[in-house]
């Protein structure tokens, strides 16, 4: 039994959810809004201002589809009303970054500055205070969006474990590891 799956959503004031033909969602709240097409075979129920998904049967494809969806439709309620943040930061000697308008500009130790082209569904800001290291702030309503921007500049320089330089997320841990000068 999906305990994911069978936890209702709240749809809060504001909020407003559609769903059209082919279990086509469609939620618009304060901050957008957001669309989503949801597997046919699940049945969504929108009753006294909660919304709920259903499998029709145990079969292992609708087990994996229900858990799945409710968490879609949840992030994109979350979204519509709060938004989502991520932070990143830049650990190195001379890493820097800069933003003007939806291109991010990264000094990453590399011969070349990285131009990054940030989707205009995400804002980005840039935060350079002296003595800390610089970090990048992207906010979006979209989740899986947010998620993949962020992934994908923290690829452009991954930290490594010997001195945790490189991109990494606020209050990230790095695993780090001894030097070859413990190993006498």
């Amino acid at each position: 039994m999906s305990r994911i799956g069978n936890a209702p959503i709240e749809i809060p004031q504001g909020v407003e959810i559609s769903i059209s033909k082919g279990n086509f969602v469609t939620v618009k709240g304060p901050k957008g809004e957001l669309s989503q097409q949801v597997d046919p075979d699940l049945i969504l129920k929108i009753e006294d201002g909660v919304l709920t998904v259903q499998r029709p049967t145990e079969q292992k494809r609708h087990k994996a589809m229900h858990g799945l969806y409710r968490s879609l439709i949840a992030n994109m309620v979350e979204g519509v009303t709060q938004g989502f943040k991520k932070e990143l930061e830049l650990v190195g000697v001379g890493y820097r970054a800069n933003s003007t308008g939806q291109l991010l500009e990264l000094q990453l130790g590399y011969s070349h500055p990285i131009m990054f082209a940030i989707p205009d569904e995400v804002k980005v800001e840039v935060i350079s205070e002296k003595g800390k290291a610089p970090r990048v702030v992207l906010e979006s309503i979209d989740k899986q969006l947010i998620g993949q921007v962020a992934a994908k500049i923290r690829s452009f320089r991954k930290p490594e474990p010997y001195k945790g330089k490189g991109i990494r997320f606020v209050g990230e841990q790095i695993r780090r590891k001894a030097g070859k000068t413990v190993a006498k």
